[in-house]
């Protein structure tokens, strides 16, 4: 077998291996989703997760590749990514939703991806490879993601409950019964629009490493696109249960007023970073809207002790994914030099 077929091969398998975290990623972030749509009796589990899934793919059209270019290009100087690079960052993002999903953690699988990619390059040349710009982008987002969803989720909540003060409560439950199908399907949407776009950036990284694509291409190929649209849409569909009960009643207890209200404040929230090629986690922007959607009611009516332990997993993901990232890249050299 010549060079070049090994290196198809090797491109190929690092390509099965990105779909696989796309598709881990819907699966683990289904819960940002859907929760609300579910605990709040609204959908039934199985037809929350196709309506969701259909909205992560209904995203292609909706959004431009900002956040793939930012992955893709923003994260790392050119010429450093390689195979073993690629390939430590997929598996330290990969371990990290395996490790969360099972213990029921509603950690990020975009910044796990991120850790990753860190971690490998870190390992292979130093934090001198890093672009500052495009990490600390993404690392004061890790901040203000749950502060946007927070501020823009409470406010919502104290407009709707000055406008609807004067309605009686099963009126009220019944109307926004409706509404949150529309709020759900825009958080969905922009669900898909951020999360597909962070592994379309990193196929799109390797392509570019390996000569299949240009580094002057404005475009990934189309190819890219439809199949990480597809895959986050797919692992949606099979949805991760365990996360499902932490998101939707541990954090506070939502009635479909208070699902529309944080399900669109943190719509709003990547709407905004998606337009600004920032990527974010749908985890973070999803739980701070729950949060200030219950603290507008009153303090206690959140429990905080849920709310700290969820803190302590984004506080860790970087690292921990950064840190399995580096010891695969090492291996990656041994067993595949």
């Amino acid at each position: 077998m010549n060079n070049v077929e090994v290196a198809f091969w090797v491109v190929a398998m690092l390509v099965t291996l990105a779909v696989a975290f796309d598709f881990m990623n819907g699966f683990h972030d289904a819960a940002n989703s859907i929760a609300t749509v579910v605990s709040t009796g609204v959908l039934k589990p199985q037809q929350a997760v196709v309506f969701a899934a259909f909205f992560n793919v209904v995203a292609i059209a909706v959004f431009q590749l900002k956040v793939a270019a930012t992955v893709g290009k923003g994260i790392v100087e050119p010429g450093v990514v390689d195979y073993h690079v690629v390939f430590g960052a997929l598996v330290g993002a990969i371990t990290w939703n395996i490790v969360t999903w099972w213990y029921g953690i509603p950690s990020s699988s975009s910044h796990a991806l991120i850790g990753g990619i860190v971690g490998a390059v870190m390992a292979k040349t130093g934090a001198g490879a890093l672009i500052a710009a495009g990490v600390w982008k993404t690392v004061l987002f890790i901040f203000l993601s749950p502060l946007l969803g927070f501020l823009f989720g409470s406010m919502l909540m104290v407009l709707v409950a000055n406008l609807f003060r004067r309605t009686s409560p099963l009126r009220v439950d019944n109307w926004f019964r409706r509404l949150q199908l529309v709020s759900a399907g825009l958080y969905s949407l922009g669900h898909g629009g951020n999360d597909a776009q962070k592994t379309i950036g990193i196929i799109w990284m390797l392509l570019i490493a390996t000569g299949y694509s240009a580094a002057g291409d404005r475009l990934p190929p189309v190819w890219v696109i439809w199949v990480c649209y597809v895959a986050i849409g797919l692992g949606t569909m099979f949805g991760g249960w365990r996360i499902v009960k932490t998101m939707g009643q541990k954090i506070t207890k939502l009635k479909p007023v208070g699902g529309f209200c944080a399900e669109t404040g943190g719509a709003i929230t990547l709407f905004l970073a998606t337009g600004l090629g920032i990527p974010v986690s749908t985890t973070h922007t999803i739980t701070g809207a729950i949060v200030g959607v219950g603290s507008s009611r009153r303090a206690s009516a959140v429990r905080w002790g849920v709310a700290g332990n969820i803190v302590w997993a984004w506080i860790f993901t970087i690292p921990a994914s950064a840190l399995v990232a580096a010891v695969a890249y090492g291996l990656s050299l041994l067993f595949f030099p």
